[in-house]
């Protein structure tokens, strides 16, 4: 049956709760084990606070009875392959909560590993012995041995048919961990990578946000597409494969769009570009503040780093329907923007993403040109900056690292240090005013539309609001600073019809 005994070093915290739930599940003649990634991390010595129960029972019938008993919330994941999930707030938690996943065993515990994903993953522990000395493992895969040698294989050839989601969680698991995909495990998703199309969309989001949350992006990025993988999650994609472009981009637009999610993690100090030496870095913008930025919390699982990244890997999907060559011989893909915003749009509401997820990433890509068009030779104006943050809304500070990352990625190991020293200066200005602005602007607002309205005798309607951007605009310029300057400008541009 490959039974090792062996002292799992369960944390105290996890530990106590491990041991209420097996008291009550003894005391309901329930036999139960600990199963896949809580055991292979307690044995990586990896915190977490995810933990994965298989019960010789009906586990929708008995999870609500123990969520109650320990204080937690029942949620229900798959009604019909019978798994629930308990969630449990501890602020001592790693994350702040616990997450049990109760799982219905189909036949005996061997069995059931035999129907898991991974070797390492088809590992059990009887709970009911964890207070024992030395706890055997059930491992009849050697998903032990495979631990020890830092190697992802698939517990059958039938694995992935089983379920296609393993096609991408296998690699996601390879680059969390720093191990390596075996050869045959490797043959299996170049086989099968056509039947992650079939997988419920949510699912591929989670996975996805899971690896753009891995740094070093460049460890596994190409490695995915190898396995068929970009392409079969994301088919539009697949018509930027070798579509060339102008002669100062070194990649074509497929290999492009890979490169600037390295180069996006290059730019926040999660990963290395080496194309570039420490001078390159040097004069990139960097802060705390812009740290926290993009360590925000978007929704679900996401931040401001991984939907960046995710921008950065569609922001030139739409290059090839747009490529056309102009009179002047050279190649345009003029309008790619616009279109590429409406195709990424498509492409993370079939993935089930948020609505504010998407709105983030539509904002990028429809406006990751124009932080190159703020300015020609000098610094942009305070009104072009206002201008390009009233446009970019929620995404201005994201669309100008976009920026940076696509001119790193347009021009690789042919960068010019003078032209990057010209971007990075125009960004570091940029960023420098907006924060100003915000200032200015927010919190105090100078004039209101009741205002407009009582002192100009404007009729509700869009002068009205045409006249708050305006003062907005110059408040943020410096132009005006008090409400009689506010008032002052709206009646001068009434007096010359500009509003």
């Amino acid at each position: 049956m490959g039974k090792e005994a062996l002292k799992l070093i369960i944390e105290p915290r996890a530990s106590s709760l491990l041991a209420a739930v097996s008291k009550l599940l003894t005391e309901q003649d329930i036999k139960a084990y600990l199963v896949g990634g809580f055991v292979r991390d307690v044995l990586l010595k990896r915190e977490t606070a995810d933990i994965d129960i298989a019960l010789a029972a009906d586990a929708l019938e008995v999870a609500p009875k123990v969520a109650d008993a320990l204080g937690g919330r029942f949620v229900l994941l798959d009604k019909e392959n019978k798994i629930c999930r308990i969630v449990i707030a501890d602020g001592k938690a790693p994350g702040g909560r616990w997450q049990l996943d109760l799982s219905t065993l189909q036949g005996d515990i061997e069995s059931d590993l035999s129907r898991r994903d991974f070797t390492i993953d088809a590992i059990a522990v009887d709970l009911a012995e964890l207070k024992s000395a030395d706890a055997p493992l059930i491992d009849p895969f050697k998903g032990r041995s495979d631990l020890k040698q830092r190697v992802i294989r698939a517990v059958s050839e039938a694995a992935f048919q089983s379920d296609a989601v393993r096609l991408l969680r296998a690699v996601r698991l390879a680059a969390e961990l720093g191990f390596s995909l075996d050869r045959q495990t490797e043959s299996l998703i170049q086989d099968n990578c056509h039947l992650i199309a079939g997988v419920a969309g949510e699912r591929i989001r989670e996975e996805v946000l899971r690896l753009l949350a891995v740094p070093e992006p460049q460890r596994y990025l190409t490695y995915i597409d190898e396995l068929g993988l970009v392409t079969a999650i994301i088919p539009e994609l697949a018509q930027a494969r070798g579509v060339e472009q102008p002669r100062e981009h070194f990649w074509n637009v497929f290999d492009h769009s890979l490169q600037t999610v390295i180069a996006v993690d290059f730019l926040l100090r999660q990963g290395s570009w080496k194309h570039a030496n420490d001078k390159v870095l040097a004069v990139a913008p960097w802060s705390k503040v812009l740290s926290r930025h993009f360590a925000q919390a978007v929704s679900g699982g996401s931040t401001r780093r991984s939907l960046l990244k995710l921008a950065a890997l569609l922001h030139d999907v739409a290059k090839p329907q747009t490529k056309a060559i102009g009179e002047d011989g050279r190649t345009h893909f003029l309008g790619h923007a616009k279109l590429g915003a409406a195709t990424a749009v498509a492409i993370l509401e079939r993935l089930r993403f948020s609505g504010k997820e998407i709105k983030l990433v539509e904002l990028m890509v429809n406006y990751h040109l124009r932080p190159g068009q703020l300015s020609q030779g000098e610094l942009p104006s305070h009104r072009a900056i206002y201008r390009y943050f009233r446009d970019t809304a929620d995404a201005g500070i994201d669309t100008l690292f976009l920026s940076l990352a696509d001119h790193l990625a347009t021009r690789g190991p042919n960068l010019d240090l003078a032209g990057w020293q010209e971007h990075t200066k125009m960004v570091e200005y940029v960023l420098a005013q907006h924060f100003e602005q915000e200032k200015r602007v927010v919190p105090p607002k100078l004039v209101d539309g009741h205002d407009l309205i009582r002192i100009f005798g404007l009729k509700p309607g869009p002068r009205i609001g045409e006249a708050l951007e305006a003062v907005r605009e110059a408040q943020a310029s410096g132009e005006v600073a008090t409400r009689e300057e506010a008032i002052t400008y709206v009646r001068d541009r009434l007096a010359t019809k500009a509003v």
